[in-house]
C-alpha cells in the first residue's frame, strides 16, 4: 500500500502496463520529452524508449487514426488527448472508425486501444479546457467508457482499460489530479464496469462519478450532522453503466439524485433517471433529481463556479427530494 496523488496512480498505472506487454505503446502531444502538461506519463519515455511513449504532431485526428491502424496490427495503443475540448476534430475517427470496426468485421478483429482524456472543470481555464464530453461517447455505441475518481481506482481501471480488447474512452477528472489517496497495489481490483459504494446510507442515493463524487461524499457529511442518512454510488462506468448496483441501492432509499458537472440536457443523469423510473417506479417515494451544469456552453473561469454543482446545489436536492 502506498499513498500517491492520482496523477502518479496513472503514471504507475501505465507504468506497470508498458512493463507487461511489449505491445503497449503510449502515443499523444508531449507526452514523451515533456511528461504531458499534466506530467502524467512524466519519466516513461526516458524508462522505456521513443519507441514505446512517442511524441505526436499537434492533430488529433491524425493521433486517433494512427492508433486506429496501431490497434489494427496488434498494438495496443494508449492516446492522450492534451484537454477535454481537443477530442473533437478526431470525433469522426473515434464514433465512425474506432467504435464500428468491430461489429463492421463481424467480430473478426478487435480494437484494442485506450483514448485517455482530462475532463471537467474546476481548475480556472480558458476556453475549451474545462468540458465534459462523456455523454457523446456513452452514446455510441462500441465505445466503452469509464472515469476513475481516486488514486487507488486511477492505477487498477487504467491498468484494465488497456487490457480490454475493446476501445475504452478514459475519463480522467482534471481538478482531482493532485488529489491523495491510499493505492493497495497487491490486491484484487473491482471489475472495470462495476460501480462502487463509497459510502452507506438510508434516505436517498447521491449518484455521481468521477470529479464530483469527492463533492457528493462531502455532501453527505453535512447532511448526516443534520440527521440525514445519504448514499454515495460512485458510477465508475457510464458506458456500460452497472444499473444491479444503482437499482439495489435506490430499492432501499427509495430517492436517487444524480450529480454531473456535465449539462442537465441528454446527459448520463437522464438515462440513469430514465432507467431507475423505468425499473423502480412503483418503489420509490420521489422522483429521480438531477444536479448538473447548466445548459449553456461552459463560462470563463471567472464564474466557472455558479456553474458547476457544489454541496448546496447537492443539498437543496436532497432537501426538495425528502419533501415529496
Amino acid at each position: 500500500m502506498s499513498t500517491m496523488t492520482l496523477a502518479k496512480a496513472l503514471n504507475a498505472g501505465l507504468r506497470r502496463a508498458l512493463d507487461a506487454n511489449p505491445k503497449v505503446l503510449l502515443y499523444g502531444e508531449d507526452i514523451g520529452k515533456l511528461g504531458g502538461v499534466f506530467r502524467i506519463t512524466e519519466g516513461l519515455q526516458k524508462d522505456f524508449g521513443e519507441d514505446r511513449v512517442i511524441d505526436a504532431p499537434l492533430a488529433e485526428s491524425g493521433i486517433v487514426g494512427t492508433s486506429f491502424g496501431m490497434a489494427m496490427r496488434g498494438y495496443r495503443p494508449v492516446v492522450e488527448i492534451q484537454f477535454d475540448g481537443f477530442v473533437y476534430p478526431a470525433f469522426n475517427q473515434i464514433v465512425s472508425q474506432v467504435a464500428k470496426f468491430h461489429n463492421r468485421t463481424e467480430g473478426r478483429h478487435a480494437v484494442p486501444m485506450v483514448i485517455r482524456i482530462p475532463y471537467g472543470g474546476g481548475i480556472g481555464a480558458i476556453e475549451h479546457h474545462s468540458e465534459s464530453p462523456e455523454a457523446y461517447f456513452a452514446h455510441t455505441a462500441g465505445l466503452k467508457v469509464v472515469t476513475c475518481s481516486t488514486p487507488n481506482d486511477a492505477y487498477w481501471m487504467i491498468q484494465q482499460a488497456v487490457a480490454s480488447d475493446d476501445p475504452v474512452i478514459f475519463l480522467e477528472p482534471k481538478r482531482r489530479y493532485h488529489d491523495k489517496g491510499e493505492v493497495v497495489h497487491d490486491t484484487k481490483p473491482l471489475p472495470l464496469h462495476q460501480a462502487r459504494v463509497v459510502r452507506g446510507g438510508t434516505d436517498a442515493t447521491l449518484i455521481t462519478y468521477g470529479p464530483m463524487v469527492k463533492m457528493c461524499v462531502e455532501a453527505a457529511g453535512i447532511a448526516e450532522e443534520e440527521g440525514r442518512s445519504l448514499e454515495v454510488v460512485d458510477l465508475r462506468s457510464l458506458s456500460p453503466i452497472d444499473m444491479v448496483t444503482l437499482t439495489n441501492s435506490v430499492r432501499r432509499t427509495r430517492r436517487g439524485i444524480v450529480v454531473h458537472e456535465d449539462v442537465q440536457t441528454l446527459g448520463l443523469g437522464a438515462e440513469i433517471a430514465a432507467r431507475l423510473s423505468e425499473d423502480l417506479f412503483y418503489l420509490m417515494e420521489s422522483p429521480v433529481l438531477r444536479v448538473t451544469g447548466h445548459d449553456m456552453p461552459y463560462p470563463n473561469s471567472r464564474v466557472e463556479n455558479d456553474f458547476l454543482p457544489d454541496v448546496d446545489r447537492i443539498l437543496d436536492a436532497v432537501d426538495r427530494s425528502l419533501a415529496y
